[in-house]
């Protein structure tokens, strides 16, 4: 058929039939992008991204505050962070992983702030007393309760990746140390028994709550690992104030122990 043949609008119904087409799928378009596309936070997607991570980050540490990682679903962090849920999975699957990137990001922070403390100090001894007040004086610390220990309810990989992030600070200590027997500062000594049982102590140790007792606290903690690690008395003790020293880099006010394995989170 041609398009004078009557009844028949070929030429006429086209433009109509696209137009209406057309309409239809710049509304689907715009529809598409509210639901997948969160509005962006900051000048740009990495700032964007970063921005969002922080919030979740800061989220998920204000409710385990309050209650055990088990009982947190990752709906209430994404409202706690007043970030939609959709946009969530564009970051984390699910809320083992956003544990591990908030545990990781902690652990990166805390390292560097370290590594600056002890970048100018080059005496063995020095640099261990640096160490120990660095963890006494950590107050960001992944803390849960009342819930039961983090191991318990978390799967075997998410474990097996806190791990590592213990492993990280654990580096630091098992440095010191190793540097110290080599320059006969430590007397020779099992270093994997030595760092382990430095961590143990640190990690079981807690603070008073006012400066006067963290003071002692810490002081007595510091003599005490220098002095079992093979420092003379003499040198083990210091006589430079603990509350003199400036705050580690980072850190935040809240008081609490260190983790296992010198790691800056209990868990």
């Amino acid at each position: 058929m041609d398009n004078l043949t009557p009844g028949v609008h070929t030429v006429d119904a086209r433009p109509r039939v696209w137009t209406a087409t057309a309409r239809m799928a710049h509304v689907m378009t715009q529809w598409w992008q509210n639901v997948t596309m969160p509005k962006i936070i900051g000048g740009s997607l990495a700032e964007h991204r970063e921005q969002t991570r922080n919030k979740l980050f800061t989220a998920l540490a204000t409710l385990m505050d309050d209650r055990g990682f088990d009982s947190i679903t990752l709906a209430q962090i994404a409202q706690a962070a007043k970030i939609g849920r959709t946009a969530v999975y564009n970051h984390f699957p699910d809320k083992e992983s956003l544990l591990v990137g908030f545990i990781n990001h902690e652990t990166e922070q805390y390292v560097a702030s370290l590594e600056r403390e002890l970048e100018n100090v080059d005496d063995p001894v020095d640099q261990l007393r640096t160490y120990v007040r660095a963890q006494m004086r950590l107050k960001r610390v992944f803390h849960l309760a009342p819930g039961p220990d983090l191991r318990t309810v978390v799967s075997r990989g998410t474990q097996h990746q806190l791990r590592e992030h213990a492993d990280m600070v654990e580096g630091i200590l098992k440095r010191i140390i190793g540097t110290g027997i080599e320059r006969r500062a430590f007397p020779p000594q099992d270093l994997s028994v030595t760092v382990a049982l430095v961590n143990a102590c640190l990690s079981g140790r807690t603070l008073g709550h006012d400066d006067a007792s963290r003071a002692i606290a810490t002081r007595a903690t510091e003599e005490f690992v220098l002095r079992a690690i093979g420092v003379p008395p003499a040198s083990a003790s210091s006589g430079v104030a603990v509350d003199d020293e400036p705050a580690l880099s980072g850190a935040t006010t809240r008081p609490a122990p260190t983790g296992p394995a010198g790691c800056p989170f209990h868990h």
